[in-house]
């Protein structure tokens, strides 16, 4: 499973790390823009579930699942979108509704089956069940 939004993230000791002599890109770090952090930090700690750590002043980075990266053609750069990926997007929505979280009709695409989760700050973020391979298996060349 790529994301259970009931369970707890694996500590990274448990997770897959891949490394290659002079590759100096260890990570990925995405930001989400909010018009209430604080409310949406609460809820990926307390709805979704992540372990975080305090950068200092309550700044909360949370740890999230292993991810790949898609690039989109599109005619302006930005905005960029954030989607978590499941294996059974039907049983994610039941687990998210059971904790009060509201999802979108899901639209079937030719790439995956797709639900918006709304952010108590006013944004929203993806869901969807991947029906293309994934590369979530791959480390650097």
């Amino acid at each position: 499973m790529y994301f259970a939004v009931s369970t707890k993230l694996a500590s990274c000791q448990n997770l897959r790390v891949f490394t290659m002599e002079g590759l100096m890109i260890s990570a990925a770090h995405v930001i989400v823009y909010t018009k209430d952090a604080e409310a949406d930090r609460a809820f990926f700690r307390d709805v979704l579930g992540f372990q975080s750590v305090d950068a200092g002043h309550g700044w909360l980075i949370f740890a999230l699942p292993p991810g790949e990266a898609a690039f989109h053609p599109s005619e302006n750069n930005g905005p960029h979108e954030l989607y978590f990926m499941c294996d059974n997007l039907k049983l994610e929505m039941a687990a998210l509704a059971k904790k009060g979280v509201t999802c979108t009709v899901v639209r079937e695409e030719r790439w995956g089956s797709i639900t918006k989760i709304g952010l108590p700050g006013g944004g929203e973020i993806g869901l969807y069940q991947p029906k293309h391979p994934t590369a979530l298996n791959l480390g650097p060349k």
